[in-house]
């Protein structure tokens, strides 16, 4: 008799869904505060604070249903063994056209083409009720109907032409990995990541977005001037034209060794009142390149996915495992997926802890700015992001703990308060 894995794994995924919807709740309760917390009263304006309002409680009545629809939707094709009877019904298919089932490797991209058809159905209406909905009500979506389409055709064309490769990799080496084979998932994995951040930015993020030059003038000098004294070697300064689908704003940077590359979006241009605000939000992110924030992310996941394989490695020929998921062959491809779902409290601990650590960073790359001089500015960058993005301005602790990876704004202005009032003392 099989060991009840599956009851064990539904039982955890119910009883994570009733805690999150806990915090949901009281994160909703927070949103719905009718006043400013006392540190924002006086610098956020009444008006911004009711449009962030509205927004928040919007978002937060729509992330119930997804989260209830979402919940219902993966029990379900758990406890009625859906992922079986799609399993052998994609292996008819690919003898129906023709081709050997046999194979597992073509089996296996059959049943993982279908997935996807199954994910875009069920996920499309939830995506345009948030673009062409939420989002436009609150003046933030700038795309059209055909540009979604565009990008979303665009996105399952990039998984038929990658996707095959690197499913048939998998299945490879864990067929041939023996004793070896949590090494060599992870060089793979680990080859594969650096190849997708040299070739994302460069091929896949041009198919969705123009990136141009920042043009000459004093943002480009202060920039260049901030980069050369902290001596990153910056060798392109973009824009990208994030503003053709959303008013949201932000900055990034991308590039390995001497070859770095920072991105501003124009919508970040449009919303600061200056240059000196936009040098400072580039110099909190140059703060997390010096201080090896990326360094140090990067090698975390890494560790991480290593100890995942590791764990894979112990569990994938589990002929009861497979047997309480409904399984009587051991595909290699479910193999993964079941070990995914058997991790789940491992997996939302670890994220806990990399919340943790993302918060500290964002205190300490706010410090670095602050340092060079840009605190002020720093400070009125936040605000105007903060107001322009409508972001919450009532946070809950305890869900502001578990999900945010950044401070709250409250807390990033009090850094960098205290920091200042640590100086002069």
């Amino acid at each position: 008799m099989a060991l009840p894995y599956l009851e064990a794994v539904l039982c955890f995924m119910i009883l994570m869904y009733i805690f999150e919807t806990y915090l949901d709740i009281r994160q909703h309760r927070a949103l719905k505060l009718p006043t400013l917390p006392k540190p924002l009263l006086g610098v956020i304006s009444n008006e911004k604070f009711e449009r962030s309002r509205a927004y928040s409680i919007d978002k937060s009545h729509f992330h119930f249903v997804h989260e209830a629809v979402t919940i219902l939707m993966d029990t379900t094709i758990l406890y009625y063994r859906v992922l079986p009877w799609f399993w052998k019904k994609s292996g008819e298919m690919v003898t129906n056209v023709g081709l050997n089932a046999e194979n597992e490797t073509i089996h296996t991209l059959a049943f993982l083409a279908g997935a996807m058809v199954w994910s875009q159905i069920t996920d499309l209406p939830f995506s345009l009720y948030s673009t062409f909905v939420i989002e436009a009500r609150h003046g933030f979506n700038k795309q059209t109907i055909w540009l979604f389409i565009r990008d979303m055709v665009k996105g399952i064309l990039l998984s038929m032409i990658l996707g095959p490769p690197i499913v048939a990799a998998i299945i490879y080496i864990v067929q041939i990995g023996g004793p070896y084979l949590a090494i060599y998932l992870w060089g793979f994995m680990f080859v594969l990541a650096l190849l997708m951040m040299t070739i994302y930015p460069i091929i896949i993020a041009p198919l969705f977005n123009t990136f141009t030059p920042l043009p000459e003038g004093v943002l480009r000098e202060k920039i260049e001037k901030l980069a050369a004294s902290l001596k990153f070697p910056l060798k392109k300064l973009f824009v990208v034209d994030g503003s053709t689908r959303s008013s949201h704003s932000n900055a990034y940077m991308y590039g390995f060794f001497k070859n770095k590359r920072i991105v501003l979006y124009d919508t970040l241009i449009q919303q600061c009142s200056n240059e000196d605000e936009i040098v400072s939000v580039i110099a909190h992110e140059l703060g997390h390149w010096k201080l090896n924030h990326t360094v140090y992310s990067f090698v975390a996941v890494q560790l991480l996915m290593f100890l995942q394989f590791g764990g894979y490695t112990l569990v994938r020929n589990s002929k009861d495992l497979f047997e309480s998921f409904g399984f009587e062959d051991q595909p290699i491809i479910i193999g993964l997926i079941i070990f995914q779902h058997t991790i789940i409290p491992l997996q939302h601990l670890l994220s806990f802890c990399l919340n943790l650590v993302s918060r500290a960073f964002e205190f300490q790359a706010d410090a670095f700015a602050k340092n060079l001089g840009y605190a002020p500015q720093l400070r009125a960058a936040l605000v105007k992001l903060q107001e322009e993005n409508l972001s919450a301005m009532n946070t809950d602790p305890w869900y502001s703990a578990y999900h945010y990876s950044h401070p709250p704004l409250v807390e990033r202005l009090q850094a960098l308060e205290d920091s200042d009032s640590k100086k002069e003392d």
